[in-house]
């Protein structure tokens, strides 16, 4: 079967623009938010290493596959996976990891805006300096009485939609591109400022023996699936969304180096993020197993103690709220992407339309915080089913998929192709990762969290 000539989409022209975007897409609450506190959950140093190798050898290699597939597409998620397994010669049953991806995406945009607004929220208490002089309790009553008022919720969740949505309108190369090349640079240098302040005002000795100096005790099953989920989900791998920017990714380039990079990138912002945390949290005494309250309770808290923390808290989360909407942006492009290409939408209308149903659908988490928070179901509140059927099920089935595609039915000379990279151990390498450990990997984060929800 000959091979399909690709379908005519102009990619960007510039090697950074790509991997701001990805990057773009990639980072987010989970790199600055969820990655400390699963950290200071789960050991510290050993958590880390886990998750660095996870990183590298087992979600790379799926991100690779899924920017293949969007590559050779050159179109929305949906019609990429058409195109490419035509070419391939296999069933349109393929597409179904598109439309995973596609309600993975909507499902973790819609909690993920109001978790982002909370983010709006604290950039406003501490532009108005709520947190100088409070004592741990009475931060904890300033987030709980967030959380308990669903007006205010649903402002600042309205205000984060609208701004992506905003963004969006503008399209992949004047929105999202152009918003992704100013707001990376400015998080890494505002990561950097905050990591050093940490380190001369907090405890930096024991923030680097917790994060780089190993307690193998705290190595359990547990631990190793928590930071090799974490892994896949930092870097977006099964929403969509880089199988979209893959459509764009810039010709006679190679995909592994720009990849590499953005997994690099990444990774320095989940570790930069760290650095900038705990020193403050030892420094204070502060149990670093939080959970969220890590971000929300016990950062705030540091802050309104420090010297000049009144300017570096708002710094923190103005750079946090910069990163939420880049990876909102990416969360929405999928689907506003399909409306476009499938149904000749102006694109404005596009994204407001998807814009408009993740708002409704947000109202699910806002309401599931206060008026509805006595709604069990199973041991679980509708966030929590939120979060469940996305992360632990749609996300990992989706990347499953992917490796199993790209690494087992599409043609070889036809990925070869795509990922231009002169050096054949390079691919052997990709692939046998791709189909014999990233594969398997990625169905045991699928069906252990499962089981243990079924049996429990």
């Amino acid at each position: 079967m000959a091979l399909m000539p690709p379908i005519e989409r102009q990619g960007w022209q510039q090697r950074w623009t790509f991997i701001a975007a990805s990057t773009g897409a990639a980072v987010g609450l989970g790199n600055l938010w969820k990655f400390s506190y699963l950290a200071g959950e789960n050991g510290g140093a050993a958590f880390v290493l886990v998750y660095l190798a996870s990183v590298f050898l087992l979600a790379l290699p799926i991100l690779l596959a899924e920017v293949i597939i969007g590559s050779r597409g050159r179109a929305n998620p949906v019609s990429s996976l058409h195109h490419v397994a035509l070419e391939a010669g296999s069933s349109r049953f393929w597409q179904i990891i598109a439309w995973l991806g596609v309600a993975a995406s909507l499902l973790i945009l819609s909690y993920y805006s109001v978790i982002a607004g909370w983010i709006f929220a604290y950039v406003e208490a501490m532009f108005d300096d709520v947190f100088i002089g409070l004592n741990v309790r009475l931060v904890g009553d300033h987030f709980n009485h967030l959380l308990e008022d669903p007006r205010r919720l649903i402002i600042w969740h309205s205000s984060f939609v609208a701004l992506i949505v905003l963004i969006a309108a503008f399209g992949v190369k004047r929105g999202v591109a152009r918003a992704a090349r100013i707001l990376i640079p400015v998080l890494i240098i505002a990561l950097i400022l905050l990591a050093v302040y940490a380190s001369k005002i907090g405890d930096i000795d024991t923030a680097l023996e917790f994060l780089f100096k190993p307690d193998w005790s705290a190595l359990t099953p547990a631990m190793i699936l928590a930071a090799m989920g974490q892994a896949f989900f930092t870097l977006s791998i099964g929403m969509g969304a880089m199988m979209a920017f893959g459509a764009h990714r810039p010709d006679r380039h190679s995909v592994v180096g720009m990849l590499a990079m953005v997994a690099l990138l990444d990774t320095a912002v989940a570790l930069l993020a760290g650095l900038a945390i705990f020193p403050l949290v030892f420094s204070l005494n502060i149990e670093p197993a939080m959970g969220p309250g890590l971000m929300f309770v016990a950062l705030p808290y540091a802050f309104g103690q420090m010297v000049y923390g009144d300017f570096f808290g708002l710094l923190f989360f103005l750079m946090v709220a910069c990163v939420s909407l880049t990876s909102g942006v990416a969360l929405l492009e999928p689907v506003t992407a399909w409306l476009v290409e499938r149904f000749n939408w102006w694109r404005p209308l596009a994204a407001t339309a998807v814009g408009v149903l993740v708002w409704l659908l947000g109202l699910l988490t806002v309401f599931s915080l206060n008026l509805w928070a006595d709604i069990n179901l199973w041991g679980m509140g509708v966030f929590e089913w939120l979060d469940f059927i996305s992360a632990n099920i749609l996300l990992p089935l989706g990347a499953w998929l992917i490796a199993l595609f790209v690494g087992w039915w599409m043609r070889a000379e036809v990925i070869s192709d795509e990922m231009f990279d002169d050096h054949p151990w390079i691919f052997s390498l990709w692939r046998l990762l791709l189909r014999y450990i990233a594969a398997p990997a990625v169905l045991v984060i699928f069906i252990v969290p499962l089981y243990q929800r079924l049996i429990g």
